[in-house]
């Protein structure tokens, strides 16, 4: 059964690629350390200053049940967005096509329905990864 080639990542992981990504776009060529696609948990781009800068204007903060994709496959360009759905996260990642694209809702239908037993598994993997780091609970 074929698998996503696209990873977890942290927070952390995505502001390195970011930084790494806004220094390399003043060359002519750039050549990214971790070309892939990615996806960032429990976070939205936004233009807010309540969380770390990215590029130029745009800000990564907290936001549950949000997802940051990533795609940086070619290795000289990354290109992100939100979405409010891992199973639409997916579908971007692996198609290009975001579900409000003309003509791909159908596409996303028959999409989500063949791929149905990948997108349990990552979604078994992401479970399984906020299972091993819990947030920590403050003491009042």
């Amino acid at each position: 059964m074929p698998k996503f080639n696209i990873t977890l990542i942290t927070a952390e992981q995505a502001k390195q690629m970011l930084t790494e990504y806004k220094e390399q776009r003043r060359n002519s060529v750039p050549h990214l350390t971790h070309p892939g696609r990615y996806i960032l948990p429990d976070y939205k781009l936004t233009r807010r200053r309540a969380a770390f800068k990215i590029v130029k204007h745009t800000f990564l903060t907290p936001h549950y049940k949000s997802y940051v994709a990533m795609d940086s496959d070619n290795g000289h360009t990354l290109w992100f967005r939100n979405f409010g759905s891992l199973t639409e996260a997916l579908f971007w990642l692996e198609t290009g096509l975001k579900i409000s694209d003309t003509d791909s809702h159908s596409n996303y239908k028959e999409w989500v329905t063949k791929h149905s037993a990948e997108i349990e598994a990552f979604k078994d993997q992401l479970r399984a990864r906020k299972k091993a780091h819990p947030k920590k609970k403050r003491n009042a």
